[in-house]
C-alpha cells in the first residue's frame, strides 16, 4: 500500500503536514463546537478528539513514506554506481587496459 501510495505521487511531507493540519483542525472544530453549539462542552470534546485522532496515523503513514523514499534512493544510488562500474570497465576495454 505504501509503494502505492508512494507512486501515485504522494511523499513524505504531505503526510506530516496533514498531521500538522489534522492538529489545527481539532483545535479549530473544538473551539467552534464548543462556542457555536448549545450541545455543551462534551460534544466538542468528542469533536475534538475525533479529529486529533487522525494525527498519529497521518504521521505514521508520513514515516512510511519516508522509508519508501529512503530505499528508493539506495536503489538509484547502487544502479548509478553499477552503471558507473560498467561504464569504467567498458572504457578501459576499448582503451586496451
Amino acid at each position: 500500500m505504501i509503494k502505492k501510495l508512494h507512486h501515485m505521487g504522494l511523499r513524505s511531507g504531505h503526510m506530516y503536514s496533514a498531521g500538522f493540519a489534522a492538529i489545527g483542525a481539532s483545535i479549530c472544530t473544538w473551539l467552534i463546537s464548543a462556542t457555536a453549539e448549545d450541545a455543551g462542552i462534551d460534544r466538542a470534546d468528542r469533536w475534538g478528539i475525533f479529529i486529533g485522532e487522525w494525527a498519529p496515523t497521518l504521521f505514521v503513514l508520513g514515516m512510511a513514506l519516508r522509508m519508501e523514499e529512503a530505499r528508493e534512493e539506495k536503489e538509484e544510488i547502487s544502479e548509478t554506481a553499477v552503471f558507473d562500474k560498467s561504464m569504467a570497465g567498458s572504457s578501459r576495454a576499448r582503451a586496451g587496459v
